[in-house]
């Protein structure tokens, strides 16, 4: 019995270790950073494979905000489990994410879905060029944002992805990859959507969102997909670069920033240009994003109180951030971030800046790291009314 025993086991480790060794599903649409493989299981014919992967964030943040007391903030930031394989054919993939911290999922209010799925979508991939995908992920939009949350340098992304990425859709998306090693190469990626984002079920929908991202690589495809974490973990030995442009349409759309934030009072049509560049050399990291949001009256009233209304955040911002990694997989990293809202909103939120320095330390890449980070934030008011507020953070990101 004993014999028996010990032979199921070894055949079950053997059999994850295969799937380890065979699991590493990458997609351009689905840019979760994976230093390792995840704990994979492979039925024996092989007609079915599941992958599964989890991540953590936990952080402690002290709040320095002029005119108010200071406190701290301790939290799980962010909890997610990702399943990813094929059924039948290896061409044909799913991939599934839920989240679960309480920022991940939201507050439940009245009427709202509980948002613990993230991503829940199927590809076909009829040979290297060609991703096509229909479900809900994120749409091809900035830089930082179709980056992982995990694959950051610093704790969090700028200013201005909060206020202006586009976020997650349901949808289809359809990409052609043409990435070459140290020659020109492109990526086309495009999306056709809801427009009213993640778990969306409240009305039907009566406006749809296009949006087109087009990716420029100079002088070749960076080592291990290094447009898809930030940062030179991998110490390019030739300068690399990525130039990219995305121009997003969302017709009708219900929410004060398109596919995120609260309902509006009226429908609305909104434009979104973000233009991205990002530099690797030698441990050194340059990355630059510019974003704007446009929309024909932005401002929409209370049909029941003329008092109460609501906006679409219109407007553009800049971002800078600068990094160099050491030998001892210590890294330094700053960012500058400007943010101004469009004229017809400036008296409702300020123009702000934003200056952040960080240090991390790089145990798995980025997948096990501490980071540590002092941030300052300037609020502008149209009344001249200046008011700076600090943080002062340390988080642990960890997972597989």
């Amino acid at each position: 019995m004993k014999k028996y025993i010990v032979a199921v086991v070894c055949a079950i480790l053997s059999q994850l270790s295969f799937a380890q060794d065979t699991n590493d599903i990458k997609l351009s649409a689905l840019p979760y950073y994976s230093y390792g493989k995840g704990l994979g299981i492979t039925s024996p014919d092989s007609i079915f494979k599941l992958n599964i992967r989890f991540r953590m964030q936990n952080r402690f943040t002290s709040l320095y905000n002029e005119n108010e007391e200071d406190g701290y903030e301790a939290m799980i930031r962010r909890l997610r489990l990702r399943f990813d394989g094929y059924v039948g054919d290896p061409s044909i993939i799913y991939v599934i994410q839920l989240s679960f911290s309480p920022n991940d999922v939201g507050a439940i209010e009245d009427g709202d879905n509980l948002n613990i799925i993230r991503d829940a979508i199927v590809f076909y991939r009829p040979d290297e060029h060609w991703n096509i995908g229909f479900g809900q992920t994120k749409l091809p939009g900035n830089r930082q944002r179709i980056n992982s949350s995990g694959a950051l340098q610093l704790t969090d992304r700028s200013i201005n992805n909060s206020r202006f990425n586009i976020d997650r859709d349901f949808g289809l998306q359809v990409y052609y990859l043409n990435e070459l090693e140290d020659t020109f190469s492109y990526n086309i990626k495009t999306a056709i959507s809801t427009g009213e984002g993640r778990n969306w079920t409240k009305e039907p929908d009566n406006g749809l969102a296009f949006t087109g991202r087009l990716e420029l690589f100079p002088f070749g495809a960076f080592e291990s997909n290094g447009t898809l974490f930030e940062g030179d973990i991998k110490r390019e030995e030739t300068l690399k670069l990525m130039l990219s442009g995305v121009y997003h349409i969302n017709n009708k759309a219900r929410r004060t920033r398109g596919t995120i934030g609260d309902d509006l009072y009226e429908q609305r049509d909104i434009q979104a240009l973000f233009i991205d560049a990002i530099m690797k050399y030698n441990g050194w990291a340059f990355q630059t994003a510019y974003m704007q949001r446009t929309a024909d009256d932005p401002i929409t009233i209370n049909p029941e109180d003329a008092l109460e209304s609501r906006y679409v955040f219109a407007g553009h911002g800049f971002d800078a951030q600068l990094s160099y990694i050491f030998p001892s997989n210590y890294e330094l990293v700053g960012r500058y971030s400007y943010q101004e809202p469009h004229k017809d909103i400036e008296a409702l939120t300020p123009q702000t800046n934003q200056y952040s320095l960080g240090l991390t330390k790089y145990i798995w890449e980025h997948s096990l790291k501490l980071q540590a980070e002092i941030t300052n934030t300037e609020l502008n008011y149209v009344d001249a009314n200046t008011v700076n507020n600090w943080y002062l953070r340390f988080q642990v990101e960890i997972g597989i």
